[in-house]
């Protein structure tokens, strides 16, 4: 059986934690900005986990 490759797009977009889990950017920062409100944009930039019921998918994507 041959090796499994790795996603790339996906390996552009999650990191692995320390603990295992993936972090992620969040949704929504890119473009139309001015009418999100500052407290909704200063949200966005925090990056996010990815949730437990996707993880195994993505790690699975990602040859983890």
């Amino acid at each position: 059986m041959p090796k499994m490759k790795t996603h790339r797009a996906a390996a552009k977009r999650f990191r692995k934690t320390a603990t295992g889990r993936l972090k992620r950017r969040k949704a929504y920062k890119s473009h139309i900005l001015a009418k999100k409100s500052r407290k909704r944009k200063r949200k966005l930039r925090k990056p996010a986990l990815v949730a437990r019921s996707d993880e195994k998918r993505m790690k699975r994507m990602l040859g983890l």
